[in-house]
């Protein structure tokens, strides 16, 4: 008789579908909190970079708008015109190549304090520029699909505003950014005395190859020291050069080849493929010789009035800033500018177009200060001993042209017309616009 013995059973556990539903149930949630954290983080980054570039763009609003508080009648409609274009070359949402044509900064967004920081649209009273500017519409793309799957639908969290200030002002520098020209007192001048010169006179720029000017006379003087006829068009273009303080030593480039582009920008005048939106003009481009102004030393075409024989089209350039005038006056020919200004219809002939004038014309939209212009001066080691602000009077027919500027008193007073980029914190030089909130 056999014995048969029986393998105990393997214990085989049962399968609990119900443990498997509350893992998938467990996963959902972390994942929907996962989800959470992330739209967090990528949305509030998201808000975070474009209040950056938001900021970026009031910041350049307030500096623009504040350098054109100079007491004149047309400070503010300048400011807000200079504030405008500065606000809007900023991207914003991301950089964005194109804002909502209804997020752009307008000129409601741009407002003016006195010196005790109240109200005013009063010119002659502006110290401060304040632009504040909301941008609505910043897409919150993860936000968002997080309330389509909450069904959170209220509030609309698929948007959000972001909103950012500046606060700017005039005060003296340290540093500047001015014109690679400089001028030499004449005999017996001093700061006291304009330096013997009267404002409102005209003053010539001459092109000397490289010889240093005399007393009483201006001369082209590289900022930077060196003698690069190059180096003075790059350092006269837009940007231009900063960092000159006083005691400087200016170099004297031989003669000059290329300044003639650079210098015509600012008044409207172009070549070829170059634009007022990217080499910016003047607010306007009316310009002043002895053929269209006849007024007597000092000509004061800054605010003065024309004298008798004096171009049909004249009035000072306070006027014609005021109505962003072109070379032209009302026109876009160049010809016609040139006519105007010269006497001669072919003076400018190398050159090809104009910034078109009027409230819609590219003069307004695209125009700021950039013929009040600060100039060094300096002593017989071509040394910087003092900065006076200059009004640039007419654009050049070639490099070789003797330009003219007309005195308009020394830099640093709180009456000058003149502001420039440079390292704010001076106690007596020119007048720079600075952020003060």
């Amino acid at each position: 008789m056999s014995t048969h013995i029986h393998s105990p059973r393997r214990y085989r556990p049962r399968s609990r579908p119900r443990q498997g539903g509350a893992v998938i149930v467990t996963v959902c949630f972390v994942l929907f909190f996962l989800l959470g954290f992330m739209a967090i983080a990528f949305d509030f980054g998201r808000l975070f970079i474009v209040k950056t570039e938001l900021q970026t763009a009031m910041d350049s609003c307030a500096l623009a708008a504040a350098q054109e508080l100079d007491g004149q009648a047309s400070a503010l409609d300048r400011a807000r015109s200079a504030g405008i274009t500065a606000a809007n070359l900023n991207r914003v949402n991301l950089q964005s190549a194109n804002w909502d044509a209804k997020g752009q900064v307008v000129g409601a967004d741009i407002s003016f304090k006195n010196a005790a920081y109240g109200a005013t649209m009063l010119p002659a009273s502006a110290r401060y520029a304040q632009c504040q500017h909301t941008q609505n519409g910043v897409r919150m793309w993860l936000m968002h699909a997080a309330g389509a799957f909450t069904g959170n639908t209220g509030a609309n969290p698929a948007t959000r505003a972001v909103l950012a200030s500046a606060v700017a002002t005039r005060s003296s520098s340290q540093s500047t950014c001015p014109l690679p020209v400089a001028l030499k007192a004449k005999l017996g001048g001093t700061p006291a005395n304009n330096f013997g010169f009267q404002v409102g006179e005209w003053v010539t720029v001459f092109d000397k190859g490289g010889a240093s000017a005399s007393a009483g006379e201006m001369g082209w003087y590289n900022l930077d020291g060196s003698n690069s006829a190059s180096e003075t068009a790059a350092q006269l273009a837009e940007g231009g050069r900063c960092g000159t303080r006083i005691g400087d030593t200016l170099g004297t480039p031989g003669a000059q080849t290329s300044v003639d582009r650079p210098w015509n920008y600012r008044f409207g005048v172009y070549k070829n493929s170059d634009s007022p939106n990217e080499n910016h003009p003047d607010q306007t481009g009316y310009s002043y010789t002895n053929a269209n102004w006849k007024n007597p030393v000092p000509q004061n075409a800054f605010s003065g009035t024309p004298a008798a024989g004096s171009h049909a089209t004249a009035a000072n350039y306070l006027i014609k800033r005021a109505a962003y005038a072109s070379l032209a006056d009302t026109g876009t020919n160049l010809r016609t500018g040139s006519l105007i200004t010269f006497n001669d219809n072919n003076k400018l002939n190398s050159f090809q177009k104009l910034a078109t004038p009027g409230a819609g014309g590219q003069h307004r939209l695209f125009g700021y200060s950039r013929r009040l212009a600060v100039v060094p001066v300096i002593n017989n080691a071509s040394q910087v001993i003092n900065y006076v602000c200059m009004f640039m009077l007419h654009p050049l027919s070639g490099p070789n042209d003797p330009a003219q500027l007309e005195y308009r008193g020394l830099a640093g007073i709180p009456a000058s017309p003149c502001t420039t980029g440079g390292v704010p914190g001076g106690s007596g030089g020119p007048l720079v616009p600075v952020l003060v909130r």
